[in-house]
């Protein structure tokens, strides 16, 4: 998901987005959503969470910045 995709999903649920990094306002949204906020803290591809919008970005995210 592209950041102007991510900056009106957070806006849906009343989250101010300037000045959020992706990550911080992926984790914001998925507390809104009423989720864990565990978004770039995949490590080695693991995740329990098989329904989440986010899992690719956040598959690829949790690789930039472990690697």
């Amino acid at each position: 998901m592209n950041m102007q995709e991510i900056r009106e999903r957070a806006k849906d649920f009343g989250i101010k987005t300037s000045r959020m990094s992706k990550m911080d306002l992926v984790r914001a949204i998925q507390i809104s959503e009423g989720n864990f906020n565990c978004f770039a803290s995949a490590l080695d591809g693991e995740c329990d969470q098989l329904n989440c919008i986010w899992r690719e970005d956040c598959f690829a995210a949790a690789k930039k910045m472990h690697s």
